[in-house]
């Protein structure tokens, strides 16, 4: 089985990643991030759009205008950006499982357990990783972690 990231979180990561590596610099432009990234623009724009309803980046408008960071990287977590885009991080849409031998489904209640669990932990891994954390390894101020070079 495959965890997969969908194109909608992937490519809100990578603009937000660019805005926090140009962070000192003025606002980029949806046009310049989609230059900076390869992403393409009209979708860029339309994920920018959610960023900014959940308040991760900030617009300003005119000839200097673009997008900037509305928190510091430190702040902006990896779960913070993929719920943004996306919604809840959730393996499923499961209900709670009835616990101590009381599942009355053929053990599937042990399952959604499980399901749950697994569900926990990579929103526990998502909230780990920021942009600042990101960014700093991306330009080399900080080495690669051992654990991700498997």
């Amino acid at each position: 089985m495959k965890v997969k990231v969908s194109t909608r979180g992937d490519y809100a990561t990578q603009a937000l990643l660019c805005l926090a590596l140009h962070a000192a610099d003025a606002p980029i432009t949806v046009r310049d991030i989609s230059q900076k990234t390869d992403l393409p623009q009209p979708y860029l724009e339309q994920i920018m759009l959610a960023l900014k309803g959940a308040g991760i980046v900030k617009s300003k408008r005119g000839a200097n205008g673009g997008y900037i960071l509305a928190k510091p990287p430190e702040e902006v977590s990896l779960a913070t950006i993929i719920s943004a885009v996306e919604g809840p991080i959730v393996l499923g849409d499961f209900s709670d499982p009835h616990t101590d031998g009381a599942c009355d489904h053929q053990g599937y209640c042990v399952l959604l357990a499980i399901w749950k669990k697994i569900g926990t932990e990579i929103q526990t891994q998502l909230a780990a990783w920021t942009l600042a954390d990101i960014a700093s390894i991306s330009t080399g101020e900080t080495p690669w972690p051992e654990n991700l070079r498997d």
